[in-house]
């Protein structure tokens, strides 16, 4: 017996060791979000824009955290590869490209798993013609970079996971100026070090020419973001359909987080803004810690980070499963008039010549509407007279690799652009806030509402929270099982 145990024992430990050590079940040495000839060909309408000159880019530095790493919005972008410390060169005058890894640390390795290293097979992978150690960087940059040539390199701070342009330059700017701090950004230092590796050379900005070929997106990023968008309203759905009163806020982030996590995302795009009764007056509210309560709206505005790609969805919802009947007339009147605003977008048109449209419709609304609270009919006029002196990218922005994504002037909209819209009611005095925010994708013929499958009319949203609701018979033993599959019900 104990003979025939080893050996059960012995067969169990192989197995599992052919498990651990097996191919399939190692982690991807380069990414699978897109194929190498797409990264290829963005790198190919740098080379059109810059000309003759040259290019570099620095990778993520490894996290000083155990925490997976992610690689900067603007290397992926070019190459796709999420090795720490990676470093690009691409010359124009060739239009050749040349990606630097660190050499192999097998000690890491053995922790973590095989990484991505110089040599053949990253060249395979990768689709980038020369990969060579990253010792090997300066003596290629000054083969390539005499004195007076333009060199070109971003000058933005690199954006992370949960990063933007905005949070990242703002957060730069303060280190800088912090006497107790003074460092400068990562981005500033790597140039500093260019132009003593180089001296003379001519540098240049990279940040808009990326910039403007990051705002159009080719159809494999809006597959990215079309999913990303369908698991934010999914989540969304999820947690409409389990909210209580008497639940806490950070209950209904986890419940996200899951549909999040079993979808496939890396993590979240940003915070999650989870904000019930008057914590809504904050856009940007994050305690996590308030309670939902009976005759509370809460404010729902959370999206994951996909493949490098983000979602921005918001709803609001009654906590109790049914709007009172002031919640109802405000909000129905809010409804009303977001219609007009997206109804308004289309190719070719200009934000401003947008917003003048929609402001014109939503006034018509407006005088059709019967209000039987003068408080919130003054609010509806508020909102209305607003639209019409509003910039419009203070009534939402563009999204793709972050959040508030890169954002160069748009003179008009046009195919493949991806933004939200998020006009705000508001009565300060009382602390009430209403938003929504649906991604917009601009095509060839008009626009498609990427998230127009989560409910926004009262009707719809009540009818949905209530299939959340223990049920009898088949329904109720679905309703049950539902619950076992997301926490937080």
């Amino acid at each position: 017996m104990r003979v025939r145990a080893a050996g059960r024992i012995l067969l169990v430990l192989v197995l599992v060791a052919g498990t651990v050590l097996s191919p399939a079940a190692q982690p991807p040495l380069f990414t699978d979000a897109f194929p190498p000839e797409e990264f290829a060909a963005r790198r190919e309408q740098v080379f059109d824009a810059i000309g003759d000159a040259v290019a570099v880019l620095q990778g993520a530095a490894e996290y000083p955290a155990y925490v997976r790493f992610r690689q900067n919005n603007h290397f992926f972008y070019l190459t796709g590869v999420e090795v720490p410390r990676a470093l690009l060169l691409l010359d124009g005058r060739q239009r050749s490209a040349t990606l630097f890894l660190p050499d192999r640390d097998t000690a890491l390795e053995r922790s973590e798993g095989p990484r991505l290293v110089p040599g053949s097979e990253a060249e395979r992978l990768t689709g980038i013609p020369r990969v060579l150690p990253r010792t090997a960087f300066a003596q290629a940059l000054r083969a390539v970079a005499p004195p007076g040539r333009r060199l070109f390199v971003p000058h933005r701070p690199e954006s992370l996971g949960a990063a933007t342009p905005y949070t990242a330059a703002r957060q730069a700017e303060l280190s800088a100026a912090d006497p107790w701090d003074g460092r400068v950004s990562r981005a500033e230092q790597f140039i500093r070090a260019l132009r003593a590796t180089a001296p003379g050379v001519e540098i240049r900005d990279l940040d808009p020419v990326l910039d403007r070929l990051r705002v159009i997106k080719s159809p494999r990023e809006i597959a990215h973001i079309r999913e990303a968008t369908r698991l934010a309203g999914e989540a969304l759905l999820a947690v409409m359909r389990r909210a209580r009163p008497g639940m806490r806020e950070y209950e209904l982030e986890a419940i996200a987080d899951y549909v999040f996590k079993r979808g496939g995302a890396q993590g979240a795009a940003y915070f999650a803004l989870v904000a019930t009764g008057p914590n809504a007056w904050y856009p940007h509210y994050h305690g996590r810690m308030g309670t939902l309560r009976e005759g509370d709206l809460v404010l729902f505005d959370y999206g994951p980070d996909y493949n490098y790609y983000a979602a921005d969805v918001t709803r609001m919802f009654p906590a109790g499963g049914r709007f009172t009947a002031e919640q109802r007339e405000l909000y129905g009147a809010y409804v009303r008039f977001y219609r007009e605003l997206m109804a308004a977008i289309g190719p070719g048109r200009a934000p401003q010549e947008v917003l003048q449209t929609a402001a014109a419709r939503m006034a018509r609304v407006l005088g059709e509407t019967a209000f039987r609270s003068a408080r919130n009919r003054a609010a509806a006029e508020a909102f209305v007279a607003a639209m019409r002196k509003a910039p419009f990218w203070s009534l939402g922005h563009m999204v793709g690799m972050e959040v508030h994504d890169v954002q160069p002037f748009v003179e008009r909209f046009e195919p493949g652009m991806v933004f939200t819209i998020e006009p705000a009611l508001t009565i300060p005095e009382e602390r009430i806030y209403i938003r929504l925010e649906d991604m917009i994708l601009i095509t060839p013929d008009g626009y498609e509402n990427l998230s127009g499958f989560v409910p926004i009319e009262p009707d719809a949203i009540e009818r949905h929270m209530g299939s959340g609701k223990p049920e009898t018979g088949n329904r109720k033993r679905e309703t049950e099982s539902r619950r076992r599959e997301l926490p937080g019900s």
